[in-house]
């Protein structure tokens, strides 16, 4: 048996030269067809470089846009001029200009002769098809498409929405039911034969030539009609991004592509030496290797396009801004959010960063900037502890730190005073870790030597900030893993609460503590709420405090709630 193989080329002729002289050595005859907007003096140039070769053949030439009946005319040129040029070839294989054959011709061979009525094109309906991106389905059957897609947009736009809104429909001919699939086939004789030569080819033709991407439709759909066997999946290579686009092969993908033990793969980038060089160089005798089996590298791929659209968690980057719509990230690992705590604690900071074995910071979103460990003014990954840097995009900021410390715990200190436009991005990442003593930041007013007035302004504005945290916090969408609770509850039992904020926090086997920080004096606190109503506002966020003396701190199991 003889395998034929037509390619299609409209760029790098030279690296197509290679190819077809390589299929043409082995004993396969080639037919080329050159894109007709390509410059003759480079067609001259393909053809002398191939002269030698009695079994490789030039077709008419058509302009080949992408999309267009073009494509189908080139193709339908080149088989036809196969199937009379060479009457021993049984399969036609449908070639591009960067396809490259990663398998002796020899090896193809043996697999079509075990298979000798076999067709090998993907064709599947069109309700079963689930690449189409950001394209037409049912609709590319029966509406009109004169205009292109890629050069008259507008027009192409326009005029779909046009006959959409008009109730147009073309009608499809009865004896054919509409199937799509990659472009690149194996086709039989017999089968090719039987669509080239079909009684009623221009009436189908006249229809298939207003279908949008008829390259994709016109022999998926007609070889059901005439092929006895199909196997509808292309011996071809070809990977595809999210966005429909094909990958393109590099120099660096050559063990990959020897994987696959595919017999052919495209695109491959002219420039890839290394490729070009491996895969046409003589074949040597070997075992014979499998079926081809693209599933083999499938995972691979599928990894990619994950990669691709949703990144790294928690790298955030130039290249690849993720969104939630893509499945947006958030941060690169678990880090320690607390309000409230340094309110009431002195030198709680200190205390987290031994209890938790944690590098912890300060007030991250403080109004003057960010309070690094240590006092740095600028951390690792050159983040600047500067307000104005930190607050242009205050989510790359947190992402960045988490991202440029990854195998170490961050914590850091958050409160009501802080700038709060994270806030949001606090609540809905998985990662973050929040305890939150609601009513805390009360008690630095408490110790103040401020007017009473001023006093009451400040503890409504920040009751209020503080609320509208709580209510992102309590919402349905959170996805951080929070612990809240009242002053009161608090102070009610310390060593409970700060133990449980251990054992949220630290990855290592639970432990009891040995060591706790020093609350501040809130003798007296009780009656300075009560003197906050009694000035007309309303402390609700603080729990009850007895008004004559501060809260006994007792063994009773006063345990938080969890939102998360």
């Amino acid at each position: 048996m003889t395998l034929g193989f037509v390619m299609l080329c409209h760029t790098a002729l030279d690296r197509a030269g290679q190819v077809a002289r390589h299929w043409a050595v082995s004993g396969s005859p080639v037919v080329i067809h050159v894109d007709r907007r390509v410059a003759e003096d480079e067609v001259g140039k393909l053809r002398a470089s191939l002269a030698d070769l009695d079994n490789i053949r030039f077709s008419r030439r058509f302009t080949c846009d992408w999309g267009t009946w073009g494509i189908v005319q080139a193709t339908q040129a080149a088989s036809t001029l196969m199937l009379a040029e060479f009457p021993q070839v049984r399969h036609v294989y449908l070639a591009s200009g960067s396809c490259l054959p990663l398998r002796p011709a020899e090896d193809l061979r043996a697999f079509l002769d075990a298979r000798p009525r076999t067709d090998f094109i993907e064709s599947v309906t069109t309700a079963d098809v689930g690449w189409t991106v950001g394209g037409l389905d049912e609709e590319r059957f029966t509406l009109r498409f004169p205009f292109s897609w890629r050069n008259q947009r507008g027009l192409f736009d326009r005029y779909v929405r046009l006959q959409r809104g008009l109730g147009i429909r073309r009608k499809i001919p009865a004896e054919i039911v509409p199937h799509m699939g990659s472009q690149w086939w194996c086709l039989t004789r017999q089968t090719l034969s039987a669509i080239l030569e079909a009684p009623d080819r221009k009436r189908i033709d006249r229809y298939f030539r207003r279908v949008w991407i008829p390259d994709e439709s016109y022999f998926q759909t007609l070889v059901r009609r005439c092929s006895t066997q199909v196997e509808s999946r292309s011996l071809t290579l070809s990977k595809f991004d999210f966005q429909g686009r094909p990958h393109i092969f590099y120099d660096d993908h050559l063990q990959l592509l020897r994987r696959s033990d595919s017999f052919v793969a495209r695109k491959i980038w002219p420039q890839a030496d290394r490729l070009y060089a491996t895969f046409l160089a003589p074949a040597q005798p070997s075992e014979l290797r499998p079926d081809p089996n693209h599933s083999k590298i499938d995972r691979l791929f599928a990894r990619a396009m994950e990669r691709r659209t949703k990144g790294r968690a928690g790298l955030y980057m130039q290249s690849r801004f993720p969104t939630d719509r893509k499945g947006g990230n958030r941060c690169a690992a678990p880090y320690s959010v607390f309000q409230g705590f340094s309110e009431l604690f002195e030198d709680f900071d200190r205390w987290v960063a031994r209890s938790l074995e944690c590098r912890a910071h300060g007030h991250l979103f403080a109004p003057d900037g960010a309070q690094f460990h240590g006092g740095e003014a600028v951390f690792k990954g050159a983040l600047s502890a500067s307000a104005t840097l930190r607050d242009y995009n205050p989510r790359s900021f947190l992402t960045n730190m988490i991202w440029n410390t990854r195998g170490e715990r961050q914590a850091f200190l958050f409160g009501p005073g802080d700038t709060q436009e994270i806030t949001s991005f606090l609540a809905n990442d998985p990662n973050a870790h929040i305890s939150l003593i609601t009513g805390a930041f009360a008690v630095p007013l408490f110790h103040s030597n401020r007017n009473f007035s001023e006093i009451r302004a400040e503890a409504a504005r920040l009751q209020r900030i503080e609320s509208e945290f709580l209510a992102l916090l309590n919402s349905s969408d959170t996805k951080a893993r929070v612990n809240i609770w009242s002053l009161a509850q608090f102070v009610d039992n310390p060593m409970e609460a700060l133990q449980t904020i251990i054992d949220d926090s630290n990855p290592r086997p639970a432990h009891r503590l040995t060591e706790v920080p020093r609350m501040v004096d809130l003798t007296g606190f009780g009656q300075f709420l009560q003197n906050l109503r009694n000035q007309g506002m309303q402390p609700v966020l603080m729990g009850d405090f007895p008004i004559h003396s501060a809260p006994p701190v007792t063994r009773g199991r006063i345990k938080p709630y969890a939102v998360k």
